[in-house]
Order: C-alpha cells, then structure tokens, then sequence
C-alpha cells in the first residue's frame, strides 16, 4: 500500500481510500451529460459483477448512506402489503428495525444476545409459525461486534418456506461473497464505501428483477423508491434526483481497483491478514477479543476494555489519533469495549503500527495493563 494518509481509519467505513480513489473525484460531470451516464452504466455492471449474479438480477443505486439503501429495499419490496420478519443481534438489526416502524411496515422480530447469531432452527420455528411472514431480514455481518450471522444455513430455510430473503451485506459485500445459488435471495444491499473501497455517499441494492417490478407502489416513500428509480435508469440513462456525481467516479476507480487486486478472493485474503496479525499482536500484549476465533470476523473485531481506572475512551481514541489511526467506540450494552476495522487500503504492515499506536495510546493516558481483569470469561 502507498501514499500514507493523515489518519488511517480503522473502522468499518468510511474507511481508508486510495490516492487514485481520491484523485477521481477532482474531475466536475453534470448529472445529465452522456458521459457521467456511461459512468452510471459502468458502475451498476460492476456491482452486478462483484456481487457474482445473472441477468435476473439488476442493480439500484440510490444517493446517501447505506442506510438509505436499506431503507429503500426495505419499503420497497416489503412495503404496505408485506411482513418482514428481522434477526436482531446488534445495532443494524435494530435499526431495520425502527425502519419498519418509521415507514409503518408490519415486522415481528428473532432477538438473540449481541454474541449469539440466530440459528436456521429458530427462523423455521418462526416462519412455521407465522404465514403471514412475507420476508426475511438479515444482517450479514453485524459490525456492532464483528460477529458473522449464518446467513447461508438461513437462506435455505427461507426458500424452504417459499419466503423472500433481504441481505444487509454492507460491511461484507465484495469480500464475503453470496452464491445467489447456494443463497438464494431477491435483495442484498451495500454500499461504495465498504469493502469496494471507495468513498461515502452511495449505497446500491442488487435485487431480483421480477421481484422488483412486482413491489411497483410498495413503497411509502418518493425519493427511496427502488422502482421508480430503477424503471427511470432503464428509460433515461439517469437518476431521478441529482446523483452524487464525485462519488460514483470515485467508485469506478474503486471498483477498477478491486478487479486489478483479484476480486474478492485477493481482497479477503487482505482483509484476513490484517484481522490475523491485529488479533495474534494485541492478544499478545494482553488484550482480549470480545469473540472466540470461530466467531472473528476479517471486518471489525471488538476488544474489550482494559480493566484500569485510568481508562477513558475518549481520551484513548484522542492519544491513538495523535498516533495516525482513528478507531471505533464498543457498540457492546454490557461491557466497556473498542473495535478495531481491518477493512480499507492498507494491509498487514500498517495493521502492526496501529498495534504499536494502541498501545502507546493506551500508556499517554496512564494504562499500563491491557487486561480486561474481571471480564476475562467473556473474552476469546
């Protein structure tokens, strides 16, 4: 990796760009010139390409956070007439969530502890139990923690009970790759500023072409309606509303970027590099993962607070950023804890010098032993 920013970040996007990512967003486009159109073409066939699908898939990009992008599939394709069921284990569950309640969705929700995924068993119970259950929602890797969801074993209960099954991949999408076969699914959402590598102000859902002509007027909401979005794109080359113009071609030299280093199976094996050296270098100086190594994921890893009085995050977070890196608060309800991303441009190399950052940052502030004390038992 080359060009050193100011900060890198360690988190789980925005995450750390490369210089050519940032140097494709000094070109001006004008939203409805034919060439930012071929860029809008070119962006949505990469997307479909990263996300390994057939023509039966299209993909919709939608302006703003990947939150919007949720949200859009969300009232979209479940919208006034369905019901979506939600695995809730952390923040983004929760935040599908209050989606629903917001856009005045029907849901019913499977809630495990935040270190716990939702097993196949407990989704057949539900969807057994519950006809009216049109949807399924999943979070594919809930980045509160770290933990990966058993995204593939559910997706075969879902077909099973001829459901339709939503995959927020955001933190996993072009790294932790879904066989629409083996997975079988009519929506999984992203967006640029993950795994891709580019910058924030985009997100996308790659959905089932049928599946979407058959929610035209689902959705309760004009700017995140996928459909119409999607039926405009098809006729006029053009977003609806104007696109974040920086932003998507800042993703096609991202997406280039991705292709040129092997796709997701180079790209995860980065990512794996990274979360193995963070995780073998802070245990050994007597950190604790909040996980077990069965339960690590290669995205973010949340480690547990050191059990010394003199520890404030905040003041932490500040000691390590005077350091060059810029890492994440716990999500945790139960524990103090920090996380650490191992996502972004950079690899293994920089990933020792965070270590060295944490540590030193950790000592600035009057922390000598990294210990979680106590909370031992919770830890890997």
């Amino acid at each position: 990796m080359t060009n050193r920013p100011e900060h890198y970040l360690l988190t789980p996007g925005p995450l750390t760009t490369s210089m050519r990512v940032k140097e494709a967003m000094l070109t001006d486009w004008g939203s409805w010139d034919e060439d930012f159109q071929a860029l809008t073409r070119q962006m949505r066939a990469g997307v479909c390409k990263a996300a390994g699908v057939d023509d039966s898939y299209t993909c919709v990009p939608l302006q703003g956070s990947g939150t919007f992008a949720v949200e859009a599939a969300i009232s979209t394709l479940v919208g006034r007439t369905g019901k979506l069921l939600v695995l809730v284990n952390g923040a983004y569950g929760e935040r599908i969530v209050k989606i629903c309640t917001c856009a005045g969705i029907a849901y019913d929700t499977l809630a495990t502890p935040e270190t716990q995924a939702a097993s196949a068993e407990q989704v057949d119970e539900m969807l057994h139990n519950d006809p009216n259950i049109t949807h399924v929602a999943i979070v594919q890797c809930e980045t509160s923690i770290g933990i990966m969801n058993k995204t593939e074993e559910i997706a075969q209960t879902v077909k099973a009970h001829n459901r339709r099954l939503i995959i927020d991949a955001m933190s996993a999408f072009g790294v932790l790759q879904l066989d629409p076969v083996k997975v079988p699914y009519d929506a999984i959402i992203a967006s640029a500023n993950k795994c891709l590598e580019g910058v924030p102000g985009a997100g996308f859902v790659v959905v089932k072409t049928d599946a979407l002509k058959a929610s035209k007027g689902n959705c309760p909401s004009l700017s995140l309606d996928l459909v119409d979005q999607w039926e405009y794109m098809e006729k006029t080359g053009q977003w609806r509303f104007t696109p974040p113009t920086h932003v998507i071609s800042a993703f096609i030299q991202a997406l280039d970027e991705y292709e040129a280093e092997g796709g997701a199976k180079a790209r995860l094996a980065r990512y794996t590099l990274n979360k193995d050296t963070l995780v073998a270098e802070m245990r050994a100086a007597g950190f604790q993962t909040l996980l077990p190594d069965e339960d690590l994921s290669p995205i973010i890893v949340t480690f547990l607070a050191p059990d010394e009085d003199a520890y404030e995050f905040k003041a932490f977070y500040q000691a390590v950023k005077e350091r060059g890196f810029l890492i994440y608060p716990g999500k945790m309800t139960e524990v103090e804890s920090f996380r650490i991303g191992c996502i972004g441009h950079f690899d293994h190399t920089i990933m020792r010098k965070a270590v060295t950052a944490i540590q030193g940052g950790l000592r600035a502030i009057g922390v000598t032993n990294f210990s979680a004390g106590q909370l031992n038992s919770r830890a890997g």
